[in-house]
């Protein structure tokens, strides 16, 4: 019995040691010992509006007394001499012929800025070889022929 109890004792004492070592340090009284976990602040998505994209098989109906892609317009405005329609848009375009006071166009594309006018394609309903650049400046929009 004597031997079991010593053996008893051996092993708590053993135990005991072994609590001792593995035990992590305690802190002294005064002081803290903590982890800080810094968690970023959230930050705003920026939403972006969707953009509209034009559908190029889709011909946009005129606007009353608007000069656009599809309108009717004439030249005006020249003081009887006329107006240059030229190959290309711009002052460099070349001419190719002359449209008179009144005469009536259909607008095919635009606009284009250069210098200093929007440009507009246009061709003449009546003659499709009447095909060219003119500047908006001379012309205004009438309705279209019933």
């Amino acid at each position: 019995m004597l031997g079991a109890l010593g053996l008893a004792v051996f092993l708590l004492f053993i135990t005991f040691v072994w609590v001792l070592l593995n035990t992590p340090e305690r802190p002294q009284p005064g002081t803290f010992s903590s982890e800080l976990t810094i968690i970023p602040a959230p930050t705003s998505t920026p939403t972006t509006q969707p953009t509209a994209t034009p559908d190029p098989n889709i011909t946009p109906t005129p606007i009353p007394g608007q000069v656009m892609v599809g309108s009717y317009v004439q030249v005006a405005q020249t003081g009887g001499q006329g107006l240059r329609i030229r190959a290309n848009p711009g002052l460099q375009g070349e001419f190719l012929f002359l449209a008179l006071d009144s005469e009536m166009f259909i607008v095919q594309e635009g606009p284009v800025d250069l210098d200093g006018y929007t440009w507009w394609l246009l061709t003449a309903p009546y003659d499709e070889q009447r095909v060219g650049w003119a500047a908006s400046s001379f012309l205004e929009y009438i309705p279209p022929p019933e």
